[in-house]
């Protein structure tokens, strides 16, 4: 029963025990205990403070990183226009010159088709002298096979003949 009533001296002995205990912890231990805790204080208001700067910080990345999203999409967007235009430009420009080779080509072969004509009309004409060629010199022997007719007809070829 002494622990639940303790005596006088027991109170003194362990308030004389808690006041060295409290003299050694305040002497020795106390300070090095405060700055620890002070030290654990200021580094974890360090880090919010970094904290709160990494925020601000990834807040402006944002920002930056919206801003470069849309200026790549300006870009990008520019970019498109331009390779449109070019290709419009191209196929424009091809469209041109397939015109100009098609006149060209109808242009040519016209040409070759009167070419082609004029060498068939004289081939014709050659085909149709030589023709009338043989067919007169056919009816002449016919007609001169006669001597007489022969000197006779020379004679009017000459007479119709002028010589200069």
């Amino acid at each position: 029963m002494s622990l639940i009533n303790p005596g006088f001296g027991l109170i003194i002995w362990m308030t004389i025990a808690l006041l060295i205990v409290l003299f050694i912890l305040k002497k020795y231990a106390w300070k090095p205990i405060m700055n620890a805790l002070k030290e654990r204080e200021d580094s974890i208001e360090e880090s919010l403070r970094a904290a709160d700067r990494a925020k601000e910080e990834m807040k402006e990345l944002k920002l930056d990183n919206e801003k470069l999203l849309r200026e790549a999409k300006d870009e990008r967007d520019a970019i498109l226009r331009e390779a449109r235009k070019i290709k419009d430009k191209l196929i424009e420009e091809a469209k041109e010159k397939a015109g100009i080779e098609a006149g060209n080509i109808v242009e040519n072969a016209k040409v070759r088709i009167q070419n082609e004509k004029k060498a068939a009309l004289v081939e014709i004409k050659n085909t149709i002298a030589t023709y009338s060629i043989e067919i007169a010199e056919k009816v002449l022997r016919e007609e001169l096979k006669d001597k007489k007719r022969q000197e006779e007809y020379i004679r009017t070829l000459l007479k119709e003949t002028s010589l200069n």
